[in-house]
């Protein structure tokens, strides 16, 4: 695995992490009324998305239990559409257990374990 790639998949679970703790305890009506919780979520997202677009295709190819297409889509969509994007949408990303997110930090564990040894060879953190 690329070091970069290791980089920008430590982003991507940092992303996750967050988004997840931001709307934990919070329901989906939270996030009509706290614009700084609505931001917060669409950035973390947009963030896990971006850092995936730059995973090599070796690395994602290695890891295809992460979605990476549907995360790549998204961000886009965040990014280009935002006017259309669904607080629903953004909510169920983040709490569903179907969903990237929730997978994502499901499985970080292995990914943590590859972050730490290219951490301890190299030093990038």
């Amino acid at each position: 695995m690329l070091p970069k790639d290791l980089i920008r998949l430590k982003h991507m679970l940092d992303s996750a992490n967050a988004a997840i703790s931001f709307t934990q305890g919070r329901l989906r009506k939270d996030l009509d009324t706290d614009r700084q919780l609505l931001s917060a979520l669409t950035r973390e997202l947009e963030i896990l998305g971006e850092a995936a677009n730059y995973i090599s295709q070796s690395t994602q190819s290695n890891i295809p239990e992460i979605p990476w297409k549907q995360i790549i889509s998204m961000r886009n969509r965040l990014i280009h559409a935002y006017f259309d994007v669904s607080e629903y949408c953004l909510e169920y990303c983040a709490k569903h257990p179907s969903t990237f997110l929730p997978n994502l930090r499901k499985n970080h564990s292995r990914f943590r374990r590859s972050l730490l040894i290219i951490n301890n060879k190299n030093r990038f953190f």
